[in-house]
């Protein structure tokens, strides 16, 4: 597995299993942080969400990884009890931290099988 492949991975196993630390570790300080939810975002609210979705969901799997030179694309299957929310992140690694993540969720499906762990008042974009 090549470094990006290494970092990724460590990443979203500690997110998964709701490591916080773990997963903050591998997060550059001033990573670029953006998601299809809101703006602006950082690394404590990307760990809050991640660590919301992660105690909501009954599993969560990685359904594809793709690793090209510094960028890993990851694809993840959030299951709950009445369907499965999935999205998809990119991430740039650099010197083995990550600079960069980049996330679009199915806001749709997230309102819909995970009730209550986007705040219902603010406007998400698709």
């Amino acid at each position: 597995m090549s470094a990006t492949g290494e970092v990724a991975a460590f990443y979203a196993q500690s997110w998964i299993h709701q490591d916080r630390s773990a997963m903050l570790r591998v997060i550059a300080p001033d990573a670029e942080i953006e998601w299809n939810l809101d703006q602006p975002a950082d690394d404590e609210e990307l760990a809050q969400l991640l660590q919301r979705m992660a105690a909501f969901a009954d599993s969560v799997t990685i359904a594809s990884t793709v690793c090209a030179d510094d960028r890993a694309a990851l694809v993840y299957d959030c299951a709950a009890p009445f369907g499965t929310a999935r999205f998809a992140e990119f991430l740039t690694v650099t010197d083995g931290l990550i600079s960069e993540v980049r996330q679009v969720y199915d806001v749709t499906a997230l309102r819909r099988y995970f009730h209550g762990l986007l705040d219902e008042e603010d406007e998400y974009e698709l």
